[in-house]
């Protein structure tokens, strides 16, 4: 089963564009099965199902969607498998952008859209940086030169992707989009695999349900802060 994982910033059209991608892939042989990770609430299912494809979704509730994510990634890609599916594709949140829920060896795919800010590529971190595949929507309401700028911007911190510009809403560009992730790499199983990049580091009183402010209450992976005035 070929395993794809795609992420990226929340509304930036992940779930439309796959969508209508698995459906040219099904016209080409390739059936696929949907699994999204999100944070307390997602919709996303009715729009799959709506679509014809198989998904489950899992909701991480108070934890980290990317640990929820990394501890949950093999019963996902089993319940995959069951479906008789020939590719499995996860959609994660992707909420803090320092996180990368993409697998060495396998296909990783990154969305973002023309809307987010002219700096926001480099902001996103590894989960951009270390993506095979970009793709870039809403490109229909910014001009061509600010996609071009746009374009160069993603270039400078991943020089080695794909990158493709889909309209999630009308499918245009998705039929390309599908005879790519048609050439995804397979995997039999996700044991032994890693990540492409570590998590943030975690476990402090927070973490643990605390409220209550100030440093007395703050046990655990703590970092302070050292705020001085800034002099432009």
């Amino acid at each position: 089963m070929r395993l794809i994982t795609v992420a990226g910033p929340p509304s930036c059209g992940k779930t439309s564009l796959i969508a209508k991608t698995c459906g040219h892939m099904k016209e080409s042989g390739t059936d696929c099965a949907v699994i999204k990770f999100d944070c307390l609430q997602s919709r996303d299912g009715e729009a799959y199902a709506a679509a014809g494809v198989p998904v489950s979704v899992a909701l991480s509730g108070g934890l980290c969607p990317d640990h929820f994510f990394a501890t949950n990634l093999e019963e996902a890609f089993a319940w995959a498998q069951g479906t008789g599916a020939n590719c499995c594709i996860i959609e994660t949140a992707g909420l803090c952008n320092r996180c990368s829920p993409h697998i060495r060896g396998l296909l990783a795919l990154c969305v973002i859209d023309n809307l987010m800010g002219i700096n926001a590529p480099e902001k996103i971190g590894p989960m951009l940086r270390l993506a095979d595949l970009v793709v870039v929507t809403k490109g229909d309401l910014v001009s061509q030169a600010e996609r071009e700028v746009y374009r160069h911007r993603i270039r400078q911190v991943n020089a080695k992707a794909v990158i493709r510009h889909v309209n999630g809403l009308t499918g245009q560009g998705c039929r390309d989009l599908a005879r790519i992730l048609e050439q995804a790499p397979e995997a039999e199983d996700l044991a032994e695999r890693k990540l492409r990049f570590s998590m943030p580091a975690a476990v402090c009183s927070y973490c643990l349900s605390e409220m209550r402010l100030g440093s007395r209450y703050q046990k655990g992976n703590v970092k302070k802060a050292e705020f001085r005035s800034f002099h432009g």
